[in-house]
């Protein structure tokens, strides 16, 4: 899904020259960290700027978000600044490493349905797939430290 500028409440930020693709992902994340580094080793042209958002000093806010939208879904930002979320991520990021076929086949409606309705359900219980749940409850990690 894409946002507007008007659902931000700073001014774009574009991304710096040489750069396709900005992905914001949750490096506490078993699951995302493979894919993320997947995704870093086949970056041969360097396309992709990778920001985790549980490292000190990353601000949500200097992007209009929360941590909790951060942590909701994954997010991204295209060269103009636009902030994007959920699977269009991801078929930003196949692009930007030379898999343009994989996203444009995403693109086709049953198959883009069947995608956002998967991830939005991986999303909603990545905590518990990934084995940070516990019997008291499950436990992100946020920038500004773990939360409930």
């Amino acid at each position: 899904m894409i946002e507007s500028s008007t659902d931000l409440a700073v001014p774009r930020q574009p991304l710096p020259f040489g750069k396709d693709f900005e992905v914001f992902y949750d490096g506490g994340c078993p699951l995302c960290r493979r894919e993320i580094d997947w995704l870093m080793r086949r970056d041969r042209l360097k396309r992709i700027r990778f920001t985790d958002i549980n490292a000190p000093g990353f601000a949500a806010s200097s992007l209009g978000l929360t941590d909790v939208q951060l942590l909701q879904e994954i997010h991204g930002r295209l060269p103009d600044g636009t902030i994007i979320r959920g699977v269009e991520v991801f078929r930003q990021l196949y692009g930007a490493i030379g898999f343009h076929w994989m996203a444009a086949c995403s693109r086709l409606p049953v198959i883009r349905q069947a995608l956002d309705i998967g991830y939005h359900l991986f999303a909603k219980n990545r905590l518990r797939l990934t084995g940070r749940c516990t019997e008291t409850g499950c436990r992100r990690h946020s920038p500004s430290g773990p939360t409930p």
